[in-house]
C-alpha cells in the first residue's frame, strides 16, 4: 500500500493531481483544500496517501494534513459514503467547520455540501458525533488532537477489525466490552482481547 508520496506537481486540476516521483507519475484524487495549497505545476509536494483498492480499480487519495486524512477515513467508514463522496464533502467544507457542524448537529450545513442529501447528512451526524466529540483543530496546525488517548486506541482497533472483515457495529461492541474490562491495554493486547470477544 502507498502511504506517502513526495515529488513534484506534474499537472493539476480541481480534485486531481499528477505527482511526478522520480519519473513515475501518480494520479492522486485530492480535496479542494489540498488542491489550492499544493502550489503550481513544478512545485514540490508531500502528500499523505490513502490507497483504495477494489477488484476493478486502484485509486490514490492525497492530503496535505493529517486532519484531512483522518476525516476522510472516518467518512468512508460510514455506509453509503465512498471515497469520491468523502472527497466531495472535504471539498465543500473545511475540516474545522465539518467538526463544528457535526458537534452541533447542523444538518442544514451538511446538506449544503454538493452531493450530500438529507439521509447522508443524518448518517454523518449519527456516525461521526461520538467520534468527533473530543476532536479539535490546533490553531494553525491543521492536525487532529484527541483529548483522550483511549479514543485513539479505540479508533485504531476499530480500523483493524474492519480491515479483518468485521462489520462496524459488531466490532464496536467487542471493543467496548474489552475496554470496559481491561486497563489501557496495548494495541496488540487490545486486538487479541477484542477478537476473543468476537469469538464468544
Amino acid at each position: 500500500m502507498i502511504a506517502f508520496l513526495r515529488g513534484r506537481v506534474l499537472s493539476k486540476q480541481p480534485n486531481l493531481l499528477v505527482v511526478d516521483v522520480q519519473g513515475v507519475g501518480y494520479q492522486v484524487h485530492v480535496p479542494l483544500s489540498t488542491y489550492y495549497e499544493v502550489g503550481d505545476e513544478g512545485a514540490e509536494v508531500a502528500l499523505r496517501i490513502y490507497t483504495h483498492v477494489r477488484e476493478e480499480a486502484f485509486h490514490l487519495f492525497g492530503f496535505l494534513t493529517t486532519i484531512e486524512q483522518e476525516l476522510f477515513e472516518r467518512l468512508i467508514a460510514i455506509g453509503g459514503i465512498g471515497p469520491k463522496l468523502a472527497i466531495a464533502v472535504l471539498s465543500g467544507i473545511g475540516p474545522s467547520e465539518l467538526i463544528k457542524a457535526v458537534q452541533h448537529g447542523d444538518i442544514a450545513r451538511l446538506t449544503g455540501i454538493p452531493g450530500v442529501g438529507r439521509k447522508t447528512a443524518e448518517r454523518m451526524l449519527l456516525e461521526l458525533k461520538d467520534r468527533l466529540a473530543q476532536v479539535s483543530v490546533a490553531p494553525g496546525a491543521g492536525e487532529l488532537q484527541a483529548v483522550a488517548p483511549g479514543d485513539r486506541l479505540r479508533d485504531d482497533l476499530l480500523s483493524a477489525l474492519q480491515n479483518l472483515g468485521y462489520h462496524r457495529p459488531l466490532a464496536e461492541r467487542a471493543i467496548d466490552a474489552m475496554l470496559s474490562s481491561a486497563e489501557k491495554p496495548s494495541f496488540e493486547d487490545g486486538l487479541k482481547a477484542a477478537l476473543r470477544e468476537l469469538m464468544r
